[in-house]
């Protein structure tokens, strides 16, 4: 059976938490999609960690780690994400991946940064890690697949292919020196090396694996609304964020997911630019961004702070359903216990109408929100482990949530450490 842990919203739900824990029951974990551009900050016995390609999993004994054939895969970033864990004391993780998984390569990054600079102003906020031309490239067919790695000359070949129409751009688009072919081969050696102990046939492993009864755990990146074509176009990113591109970038048959567990948070956030009807602005804002998460709202792989609103019931709920979530979690409870008065956007008005459905960008960007406002239960509520023990107000506010997504909500986290859950 697979379960997959996905992000309703626009990441930054707080699904490292919830996935780190659901790693310990699972035989093997799986990121699926996106790369290093995103990341998932966990907290345990070890220490604090901002994972932003290894899978959930390697914190936990006797789980195998897979990076999908989905994923944009950063070489040096991986291994020296690897490496730091292990130095602080983590064992070494049972760690494969993928040879259908492509390679971020370094002029990936370099287009993404140039580009991002040529639009200026009308940049699209990317983290400037690679992703877009990364996924544009693979999709162009001129992507460098982990399994070319086995035949160097090919390789060389395909590259100097590549960097005809790269060096074109390069001279005349953005006035930049021109790449050279030994150099991006010396970079595909080194990968070629770094990766050698990792590489397998995850896809074969996998259906191996699930046919012998193996629980397996899909860790998606970023949320809903950073889908290309479900969310917020054109402010997403470049690799679906949904559980069932999980089939796909996974290599498991979708049948295979059986339960998909959406993560939203008490409040609403988001890194980077595009629409978000519930944000908040000023003093309002910084109390909420600064009270926020473990240590404030700020990105755990760009360190910007994020935009911060109220709990958004419209995008929620088209979140959960676009994800075939059969369950959600509701993240950091525990930071709204400041307010006497809880606002919960349950509805968008747009060209004077009111909806419930969330609508394509266009109509997007025209959208007020409609405000529900429930009363805060001002008090500290981390350290309760029982639904029941909660406060009157607070018990609400989860239920109010619930029957506006439709789903039931099982997880309910009130503090930052693993322990630190409520299940209903």
């Amino acid at each position: 059976m697979v379960t997959a842990v996905v992000g309703a919203n626009w990441g930054d739900e707080g699904k490292g938490k919830i996935t780190d824990m659901l790693a310990q029951e699972a035989d093997i974990v799986i990121r699926f999609q996106g790369g290093a551009n995103a990341g998932h900050t966990i907290k345990n016995e070890y220490g604090k960690f901002a994972l932003h390609t290894l899978p959930s999993g390697v914190f936990s004994k006797n789980v195998t780690n897979i990076i999908g054939n989905g994923v944009a895969l950063s070489v040096p970033k991986v291994i020296a994400e690897l490496n730091e864990i292990i130095s602080k004391g983590v064992p070494m993780p049972d760690l494969r991946i993928s040879d259908r998984a492509q390679i971020v390569m370094s002029y990936h990054v370099l287009f993404d940064s140039l580009e991002e600079a040529r639009l200026a102003g009308k940049s699209f906020g990317s983290t400037k890690s690679g992703i877009a031309p990364f996924y544009s490239d693979k999709y162009a067919k001129i992507g460098i697949q982990v399994s070319e790695l086995q035949d160097m000359d090919a390789l060389r070949e395909k590259v100097e292919g590549i960097l005809v129409k790269k060096n074109i751009m390069l001279k005349y688009l953005y006035n930049q020196p021109e790449l050279k072919t030994d150099d991006i081969m010396k970079e595909l050696e080194e990968y070629k090396e770094m990766l050698a102990p990792y590489i397998c046939n995850t896809t074969a492993f996998l259906m191996d694996a699930l046919a012998n009864g193996k629980t397996a755990l899909l860790e998606g990146q970023l949320g809903t609304m950073k889908d290309p074509d479900h969310g917020i176009y054109p402010m997403v990113t470049s690799s679906s964020t949904l559980a069932g591109y999980g089939a796909v970038g996974a290599g498991v048959p979708p049948y295979e997911i059986k339960r998909i567990v959406a993560v939203t948070k008490a409040y609403s956030s988001a890194v980077g630019a595009g629409e978000f009807v519930s944000e908040i602005f000023g003093d309002e804002a910084d109390e909420l961004r600064n009270r926020g998460g473990d240590g404030g709202e700020f990105g755990a792989t760009t360190g910007r702070p994020r935009r911060v609103g109220w709990y958004d019931a419209v995008a929620s709920r088209y979140g959960c359903r676009l994800q075939g979530a059969t369950e959600a979690v509701v993240t950091v409870l525990d930071v709204l216990g400041y307010l006497d008065e809880i606002p919960v956007c349950t509805g968008y008005e747009i060209d004077g109408k009111v909806t419930k459905d969330f609508p394509a960008t266009v109509d997007l960007q025209k959208a007020k929100p409609v405000w529900t406002v429930l009363p805060g239960w001002k008090c500290d509520i981390t350290g309760i482990r029982k639904y029941e023990e909660l406060p009157e107000n607070c018990r609400k506010y989860i239920e109010f949530i619930e029957a506006e997504l439709g789903i039931p909500v099982k997880m309910v986290s009130n503090g930052p450490s693993r322990e630190d859950i409520i299940f209903r």
